[in-house]
């Protein structure tokens, strides 16, 4: 028989299927993901007819990298276990620091406080109120230092999640590293500072789109020439999703900023094959099981072939995309908390189906705050059984050849290059986020899913349906408020005993440079190492560069 035989027989076997099943009842209407994409009641290879399996798939370490970036998978090398961390004062991170750490954490991933996100220091008065929300509180080099007291910046990889700022507290890290001794070539690490993403979602951002951009830059730049083990951004999909958008649009316009991030950094000289190796990204893991994995497999083929075919990248680590992966914190309910366990577990479980290099578990809490240290520590021990006890770490990519998965990969994709058409059409990313057009597509995106949990269309379990009027039973994580008043006088102290005289120099130097063309990272370090503040040095900045107000509005 040949093959055109059997894929003949085959076609007419699932007719006859469909038809002798055609009045079987459903429990719903119609089946679809999260992103409106149909669910077949069953895939066979006919779903896959026009896919080539070595062009398509391929191999595991080899190009276009759908089933991952390494040969062997997780066989090789675990993920890196990355939790989320940060409160109050220094001290006190450092500490939940060292107990990760201790109970088998491979990664540091620091949290800080809005004043910091917003590059305030904590005394100054529009941060009131708001010390330890979210985060760490750094306000000089001194905290960055007793944040890592005790960690050796070489031994551990650091992941830092700041975005407008991000250049400075960058600096005072590299201060921090550079005072331990540490060889900054062998220091790892990740910075989050996607600027576009701010105006996309969350809403972080500071100064207007150009001068933010240079800044991004200017740390793409000097991480390239000195730290080639640190990854100057992380193109995070996570707070697009956290504000309400699908999975297809997380993904499009995620990429969308990693190739506009790469047409900046081309412009400012730099060769793509230099830099690109140290681009990663950072993308959500939402409770649609099967359309994560899909989203993440997806994801690494278009970045693979925009970077060989569009963008001519030669060397092949400039195609392989690298990611860190976070559960989803909108998922989580504050009621019944309870359940946040298993939708973390699911969760996690897709990014680690779904190729993932690092990985974030939330807190059961973390719907009502900071998690606690018990809660942190059972989303740390989630990953671990994932990772010993399941088994699904012993084969590379192991749903590959899934015809649902590998349907849904392609539907995903071909969904996500409408989306680069359309932002195209209406002039690229800078003009897409500035006229509003992607925010209001995610707003689009968010009415619709919530529309669809009003109807019960999609349930979610002890909000919509299954609930209860049991009270809330759950140890809860509360900042110390006379941490602040700490942290304060630390701030007043640095003032006092630093040499204020250099430290305004430095700040002049810094603006100076800024109103010109230089790399500022450079300036930012010297500043850091007088113990110039985050405000004060974007204070200049604002002064040189102003804010952003945006024009749209829906």
């Amino acid at each position: 028989m040949t093959p055109s035989d059997d894929s003949e027989q085959l076609r007419s076997h699932v007719v006859q299927w469909r038809d002798k099943n055609a009045g079987a009842e459903h429990r719903r209407p119609d089946y679809k993901t999260p992103s409106q994409i149909p669910v077949n009641q069953v895939y066979t290879p006919e779903d896959l007819q026009d896919s080539d399996y070595l062009r398509d798939l391929g191999m595991p370490g080899e190009y276009p990298y759908l089933r991952g970036v390494h040969p062997t998978g997780y066989r090789g090398r675990l993920w890196t276990m990355r939790m989320f961390a940060g409160f109050g004062l220094a001290e006190e991170t450092n500490e939940r620091f060292k107990i990760l750490l201790g109970n088998g954490e491979t990664g540091l991933s620091v949290a800080f406080d809005m004043p910091t996100l917003y590059g305030y220091d904590t005394d100054d008065p529009r941060a009131a109120g708001e010390f330890g929300t979210c985060g760490v509180a750094i306000s000089t080099m001194a905290d960055m230092e007793i944040l890592f007291d005790g960690i050796n910046l070489e031994d551990v990889t650091t992941s830092m999640t700041i975005n407008s700022p991000a250049a400075i507290i960058w600096a005072m890290f590299i201060a921090v590293a550079e005072k331990q001794g540490a060889d900054l070539t062998k220091v790892g690490g990740t910075l989050q500072n996607d600027i576009l993403k701010e105006y996309i979602a969350q809403n972080e951002y500071i100064f207007p789109p150009a001068p933010s951009m240079r800044l991004v830059v200017d740390t793409v730049e000097f991480a390239t020439k000195h730290m080639p083990r640190w990854n100057p951004i992380s193109i995070s999909g996570y707070h697009i999703r956290e504000a309400g958008s699908n999975a297809v649009q997380e993904l499009a316009f995620t990429l969308a900023d990693g190739f506009e991030y790469v047409r900046h950094c081309v412009a400012r000289g730099l060769d793509i094959d230099d830099f690109v190796p140290r681009l990663s990204f950072f993308f959500n893991v939402h409770n649609n099981f099967f359309e994560e994995i899909a989203k993440f497999r997806a994801a690494r083929r278009i970045w693979a072939r925009e970077m060989k075919e569009t963008f001519k990248a030669e060397n092949p680590r400039s195609t392989w995309l690298r990611f860190h992966a976070q559960t989803s914190g909108a998922s989580l309910t504050a009621q019944q908390p309870e359940n946040n366990v298993a939708r973390v577990s699911l969760q996690a479980l897709a990014a680690v189906l779904g190729g993932c290099q690092s990985l974030h578990t939330n807190g059961k809490d973390e719907a009502w705050a900071l998690p606690s240290e018990d809660a942190a520590l059972l989303a740390l021990r989630t990953q671990q059984i994932i990772a010993h006890e399941t088994g699904v770490t012993d084969t590379v990519d192991p749903l590959g050849g899934s015809y649902f998965v590998e349907s849904m990969t392609n539907q995903i994709e071909a969904a996500a290059y409408e989306y680069f058409r359309r932002i195209d059409d209406v002039g690229g990313v800078m003009t897409a986020l500035e006229t509003g057009f992607l925010q209001r597509e995610i707003a689009d995106a968010s009415y619709l899913y919530q529309m669809e949990e009003d109807r019960k269309e999609r349930i979610t379990v002890g909000v919509n349906e299954h609930c209860t009027d049991d009270a809330l039973e759950i140890p809860l994580l509360r900042v110390d408020r006379e941490g602040e008043k700490r942290q304060v006088d630390r701030l007043n102290e640095i003032r006092r005993a630093r040499d204020n005289q250099d430290v305004a120099e430095k700040l002049l130097a810094l603006e100076q440079a800024a109103k010109g063309t230089d790399n500022l990272m450079p300036l930012m370090i010297e500043a850091a190492k007088a113990y110039a503040t985050v405000g004060e040095m974007m204070d200049v900045l604002r002064g040189v560069f102003g804010e952003y107000q945006p024009s749209w509005g829906f």
